[in-house]
């Protein structure tokens, strides 16, 4: 680190020496200090005794380190997006010119180590401060446009595309970053590794060492271009998660894609620590922490859409584990039409999501989709009639005109609070992101009685038995009865390739134990996957919902009421109309959307 060194005379001392201020003013900053945390130097500027440029040039003495001087040096445009724009916000710095194998830039303060740490970690380069006033830096930033050619703005990254594809970024936000990035991997990784490279061995590089490796240039540093190209490939493969995962001699990268983990690609263990530091940079971790878990967030906009990443760092025997969620913030806006419900219970959903009161409940394992039926059926009767208010751990996705609070344990703000507080807020309709103990799902009951439309999700592994967690939570059934008016279990199966899809034959026996009845056995066809160029010869491509909806009637009241066991209450449900789960992914499968084999994986594995 270019940690700046020089003769430690005191500020006052060289002013004093100067000619700049006298003894009695001197005096009178020095009792002021001791009042302040504010440095002399600005204590005597507020003071009216000097002027900025003043204390910079006695700073500029005591560390021994020039000024910079805007009518003899000029900023090279070049290198203006070299430092993320959360860092430039943060320190007020500017990046000015390279020098050799040093990354020179303009700072207010160089003595501020956690800056010079920063910015050598992301960029790779060593540093060589230069003392600038605050009115130089900013004249600098807004004649640059400020983010014109940075990776982030406010803290995240507008675009951590931008910098993979070597595009200018603009701060507006309907840029698109829809270039590909025609990028070598190799070449990164080799620069990255190479010693006599500018921050070499932590993921600096020189213009010219991979110029070639992405279109559109190559002024930022290797592992920069690397974690925006993994970011990259992941939207472009529609993967849910990124695990960054480190073993003993190498760097696993694995996407979830459809449900599955899918190793992507082994990245040498050199590699891993300025993944990580980069990584944490960009969700705002604190990068000198590595004994315990962190949770960060990056909002990135990638071909006109918004993603939001949740970060998660875990410390490993090998080191930090990375996984990041992607989430599209354009997912939750398709319409339940688009989710896989049957035209059958599509329209028995719809009258009871426009109920004035009750409770409709969605339950499944995790990753189900349960928050995306959720905020489907909230983007469907939401209007301005309305006033909506959600409770979530935490808040994924936004939804316009819908008020949304994040749970935040430190302050004290839980479910159980926020819902008390929201009753005192005139809603009509409640969404609470998790069912997990007796005082939530108590006062979620109590609302749905007393006249309002409550929303929740519950881990269960059907309809039927939502019923009976409920009950052993400690709801009271004749409440249970009273408050439930549906419950929507649903599961996520991958969707075959329509282009790839090849007819198969299922044994009748098979089908048969499988639930089909006789009138379904007429001639069904059947397919199974085949792999091509449009699926990554995966032979799926995206995902479908299957769904169970249960209904709650006076028959199933009356059991629920007198706590009748499990199968009871399933079998009732059933005879009144209820499609289950299995049923309902076999209908997709004879219809050709997915298979028998990954419907069986999805409905019977919980």
């Amino acid at each position: 680190m270019a940690t700046p060194r020089g003769p430690k005379i005191p500020i006052g001392k060289i002013l004093l020496d100067q000619g700049k201020i006298n003894e009695d003013q001197l005096k009178q900053a020095l009792a002021l200090q001791k009042t302040s945390t504010e440095k002399l130097g600005r204590l005597l500027i507020d003071l009216g005794f000097v002027n900025e440029r003043d204390v910079l040039g006695a700073y500029a003495l005591q560390l021994n380190i020039p000024i910079y001087d805007p009518n003899r040096v000029a900023p090279d445009p070049s290198v203006l997006r070299v430092i993320p724009q959360h860092l430039v916000d943060r320190y007020n710095i500017v990046p000015l010119r390279r020098n050799g194998g040093k990354l020179v830039v303009l700072m207010q303060d160089p003595t501020n180590v956690f800056a010079l740490d920063d910015i050598r970690l992301v960029t790779g380069f060593e540093i060589e401060p230069i003392l600038a006033t605050l009115e130089d830096i900013n004249n600098i930033r807004r004649s640059s446009g400020d983010t014109s050619a940075s990776l982030s703005t406010t803290g995240t990254i507008t675009s951590a595309i931008a910098t993979a594809t070597g595009a200018s970024m603009p701060a507006g936000d309907d840029q698109d970053t829809s270039k590909s990035a025609a990028t070598d991997m190799t070449t990164l990784i080799d620069a990255i590794k190479k010693p006599d490279s500018p921050g070499g061995g932590s993921g600096g590089v020189d213009k010219g060492e991979v110029e070639d490796a992405l279109e559109g240039g190559g002024d930022e540093a290797p592992i920069i271009r690397m974690v925006n190209v993994l970011i990259q490939n992941a939207i472009k493969e529609g993967a849910s998660d990124i695990h960054v995962e480190p073993d003993r001699k190498h760097v696993r990268v694995r996407y979830r894609i459809d449900g599955v983990l899918y190793e992507m690609m082994t990245l040498p263990k050199f590699a891993h620590a300025p993944l990580l530091s980069r990584l944490k940079i960009m969700a705002e971790m604190n990068i000198a922490e590595r004994r315990i878990p962190q949770d960060g967030r990056i909002h990135l906009r990638h071909e006109k859409r918004d993603y939001d990443m949740r970060v998660n760092v875990l410390p490993t025997v090998f080191g930090e584990k990375c996984v990041m969620r992607i989430l599209d913030q354009t997912a939750v806006l398709i319409g339940l039409g688009r989710l896989g419900f049957s035209a059958e219970m599509m329209g028995d959903l719809e009258q009871l999501v426009t109920k004035p009161n009750g409770m409709v409940l969605a339950t499944g394992p995790t990753g189900s989709g349960k928050t995306t039926t959720l905020y489907s059926i909230l983007h469907k009767i939401n209007s301005v009639e309305k006033n909506i208010i959600t409770v979530e751990d935490p808040v994924e996705y936004q939804l316009p005109g819908v008020n949304q609070v994040s749970v935040n344990r430190k302050a004290g703000l839980t479910f159980p609070v926020a819902m008390r507080a929201f009753l005192r807020q005139d809603p009509d309709i409640i969404m609470v992101g998790e069912i997990r103990d007796l005082e939530t799902a108590e006062i979620a009951v109590q609302a749905s009685l007393t006249g309002h439309l409550v929303l929740s999700t519950l881990h269960t592994n059907d309809s039927p038995s939502t019923i009976v967690r409920l009950s052993d939570m400690g709801v009271e059934p004749f409440l249970i009865s009273a408050a439930i008016i549906g419950v929507i279990a649903q599961r996520l199966a991958r969707k075959l390739c329509d282009r790839c899809k090849e007819p198969t034959d299922i044994p009748y026996d098979a089908l048969k134990r499988l639930g089909f009845g006789e009138k379904d056995l007429d001639n069904p066809t059947f397919y199974k996957p085949v792999g091509c160029a449009e699926c990554s010869n995966r032979g799926f491509r995206g995902r479908l919902g299957v769904y169970e909806l249960l209904i709650l009637n006076e028959e199933l009241g009356e059991l629920i009421v007198r706590r009748a066991p499990l199968s009871e209450i399933a079998q009732a449900a059933i005879s009144v109309g209820m499609t289950t789960l299995l049923k309902d992914g076999m209908l997709k499968a004879k219809s050709g959307q997915t298979t028998v084999e990954e419907i069986l994986r999805v409905v019977t594995a919980h």
